[in-house]
């Protein structure tokens, strides 16, 4: 049995530890009110816009479009994927889910450009071999719209030069307080046969019955899109705006996921702390209730031995 002076330090540790998760839960709450209503109010238009766009895209036929042109290059392509991951760990498998949903979405290391936007998430790709591009790390400490047009430039301008071939985008959507689910979207380039894919996994919270019906439309759509003005103007204007609201979303929903997952994680730490602060408090009584008897025995057994 350990002494007595062992158990209390050890308890007096925990109790400090689950003060400061406790401290932690409740910032987290905070954070996650803020970012929960952010959340709620870009869902819809991000959604929206994702499904429309996609649609549009899938349907255009063999355009020739510099942001386009990667769907027409032979051999492998090289891929682009903008991960979302936090700063700060403490989050349970926040992080560690994103990472490995990329490592075992079957892309070859060789030909993939990783955009990170949490250190996290940085830091665990880079130890697989993954190639990094520019990071953006402190977007995630507050995110804004402006740092969702600063990452899509960088990604458009990377597609224009031909130095990745197609987008995707890897984040945590944002269900409830207790379920967040790791995703990843292909963004660009868009196929009849990637709206499919896209459709029959579901991934998207919102998708009830309406919106299957509407994918199912989709499905049975087999006119081209026709532009107006010419489909290389139009383009160039909706596919920046399409991937920058895209990437917003994507940011205000891992926000609330991020926070969501930590409230959960310091949640659960603080159960165990006080699980193990009571079990520490009865063997600290059985041991000292063993230290009193051996000195009553002690006393009585040398009490004796004068008589």
């Amino acid at each position: 049995m350990a002494s007595m002076r062992d158990i209390k330090r050890r308890r007096e540790s925990i109790t400090s530890t689950s003060q400061i998760t406790k401290a932690m839960k409740l910032v987290s709450t905070v954070k996650l009110q803020k970012a929960k209503g952010r959340a709620e109010e870009s869902k819809p238009y991000f959604e929206k816009m994702y499904e429309t766009v996609s649609g549009m895209l899938a349907k255009s036929g063999n355009i020739s479009n510099p942001y386009l042109a990667g769907s027409e290059k032979e051999g492998p392509k090289k891929t682009g994927i903008i991960v979302i991951t936090s700063n700060r760990g403490l989050a349970g498998g926040y992080n560690s889910n994103i990472v490995k949903l990329v490592n075992t979405a079957g892309f070859d290391k060789e030909n993939v450009v990783i955009y990170p936007v949490g250190r996290k998430g940085q830091e665990s790709l880079r130890r697989l071999g993954y190639e990094m591009s520019d990071d953006f790390n402190e977007v995630m400490n507050k995110p804004l719209f402006g740092d969702a047009v600063s990452i899509g430039k960088t990604v458009t301008g990377d597609l224009e030069s031909g130095k990745i071939d197609e987008v995707y985008l890897a984040y945590t959507v944002f269900k409830n307080t207790m379920t967040q689910t790791p995703r990843l979207m292909k963004i660009l380039p868009f196929t009849e046969e990637d709206l499919e894919n896209e459709s029959d996994m579901g991934d998207l919270s919102s998708k009830d019955e309406d919106a299957k019906k509407s994918a199912d439309e989709q499905k049975g759509a087999v006119a081209l899109m026709n532009y107006e003005p010419e489909e290389e103007e139009t383009l160039s204007y909706i596919i920046p705006m399409y991937m920058n609201s895209l990437i917003f979303g994507a940011l205000v929903e891992a926000t609330a996921s991020e926070n969501g997952a930590r409230m959960q994680a310091m949640d659960n730490a603080t159960s165990n702390a006080e699980e193990m602060i009571d079990t520490l408090g009865l063997q600290y009584n059985r041991a000292r209730q063993a230290a009193i008897t051996q000195e009553l025995t002690e006393i009585v057994a040398g009490a004796a031995a004068i008589e």
